[in-house]
């Protein structure tokens, strides 16, 4: 089959791929009820797998551009909007919303985000000063109803952080230069991306990675663009996130000096630091030994209580062998980080589809081999380089963000320019001429 329909009303290729997509979604929900323990990934799965079903039927019996419309409607209210909601109006989710709201209540009444002495694993909060800000809202307008409930809840917000992100960097693509349109139809890309479980599953039960991995393409995009000091400031409130964000400004250091020149390079690195000591130091100087332990150690396994990120990664593996294969597991965590920071200095990415693909690796090295890990992190890789490639139209193995117009700084591959030659006119019979005879 081709990618046109064929006559006889047969379904297409492109039908074919959308079917599958979609029950293969639905597969991956239908797990979640199976096998997951946890309730508001049952209840996700539950109402996914019920919405990417109605998806798969809808693309494969439909015909023309309703049934992709249809089948999208149904993705988005099974996976997205009536778990969301339900789950929003009840409280129930993941332990680290209430971690953030907590840290919220705590940063308005005490000036930081930690507790003195934690006892339990909902007592640590391991995320930086910046996480809080998303439990504002439910700190101030409470649980008493439930429209507060609702526009309370962490998850809404980091929702709204991640769509602007994503919006607001492929805008800054479209927008940046000639040469380089971002894809068209992106608003059908982006809600495809957001009904997937990439990004349905967290936004549901958690949220917490997703404004991390907006402002991190976010920061990309700018730094694609030559934009180092907007570039460093999105990377800083990426940074004042988590500290996994850290390998994002090496990245977008990389693709400014590159392809714009040192200068736009130290532009980034001095708006990133700047905004990181507006984000993070008043916390740190108040409260520097809780701010190490719950950020630093708890998520490394090396506080006095086990985190519960303990996915058998091969970090975590060898850390359970003992001193010694903690040692091992850092040692080529090293190895790993070492290696993609040669590669930044000999080949530095060119373009936002290299730059997301470069900190995707950097990513999963340090995810594969920390001493204590998720599966569920790699959404972060995974959401970065998918969307990269969704909003500049960049099909895997293409080379047109090599190309970007550069700004300020040399370029790395401008043509010679050939001497003018003459032109001779060529000698042409008068009686070919018209009118002629």
């Amino acid at each position: 089959m081709n990618g046109s329909r064929t006559t006889g009303g047969t379904v297409t290729s492109a039908a074919v791929k959308w079917v599958a997509g979609w029950a293969g979604a639905g597969v991956w929900a239908a797990g979640f009820v199976a096998f997951s323990t946890l309730a508001p990934h049952r209840i996700w799965g539950a109402s996914a797998a019920v919405g990417y079903l109605g998806a798969a039927l809808a693309a494969g019996l439909l015909r023309g551009p309703r049934a992709r419309s249809v089948a999208l409607g149904s993705a988005l209210t099974g996976a997205v909007a009536v778990p969301f909601g339900y789950l929003l109006l009840t409280g129930e989710g993941q332990s680290e919303v209430g971690v953030i709201q907590r840290s919220a209540a705590l940063l308005l009444h005490s000036g930081t985000p930690y507790l003195a002495e934690p006892q339990a694993v909902t007592d640590y909060n391991p995320y930086l000063p910046g996480m809080a800000l998303f439990g504002i809202p439910a700190a101030l307008l409470g649980d008493g109803s439930p429209v507060a409930r609702l526009l309370g809840d962490a998850r809404l917000w980091c929702a709204v952080v991640l769509l602007l992100c994503l919006v607001g960097g492929r805008a800054v693509l479209r927008r940046g230069g000639p040469g380089h349109v971002a894809a068209p139809g992106g608003s059908t890309v982006l809600a495809v991306l957001i009904a997937s479980p990439l990004v349905a599953f967290p936004l549901c039960v958690s949220g917490v990675d997703l404004p991390l991995a907006g402002l991190c393409w976010l920061g990309l995009a700018l730094a694609a663009r030559g934009r180092g000091g907007a570039a460093g400031l999105a990377l800083a409130a990426a940074c004042a996130l988590k500290w996994t964000a850290l390998p994002a400004v090496a990245v977008a250091a990389a693709l400014l000096a590159g392809s714009y020149g040192t200068r736009q390079a130290l532009r980034c690195a001095s708006a990133w630091s700047a905004g990181v000591v507006a984000l993070v130091l008043p916390v740190a100087l108040r409260s520097p030994g809780a701010l190490v332990e719950q950020v630093f150690a708890f998520p490394t396994g090396q506080a006095e209580v086990a985190t519960p990120a303990a996915s058998p990664l091969p970090g975590r593996l060898l850390a359970e062998l003992g001193p010694a294969g903690r040692y091992t597991a850092v040692l080529l965590l090293v190895c790993g980080g070492v290696a993609v920071a040669v590669s930044l200095v000999t080949r530095p990415p060119a373009g936002c589809v290299a730059a997301a693909d470069r900190l995707a690796a950097g990513l999963c090295v340090a995810f594969l081999f920390a001493p204590a890990g998720r599966f569920g992190y790699f959404a972060l890789p995974l959401l970065l380089v998918v969307w990269s490639r969704l909003a500049t139209g960049v099909l895997p193995g293409a080379r047109s963000q090599a190309a970007l117009p550069r700004r300020g700084g040399p370029p790395t591959a401008r043509p010679t320019a050939l001497p003018q030659a003459t032109h001779v006119a060529p000698h042409v019979p008068a009686a070919t001429l018209p009118g002629r005879h």
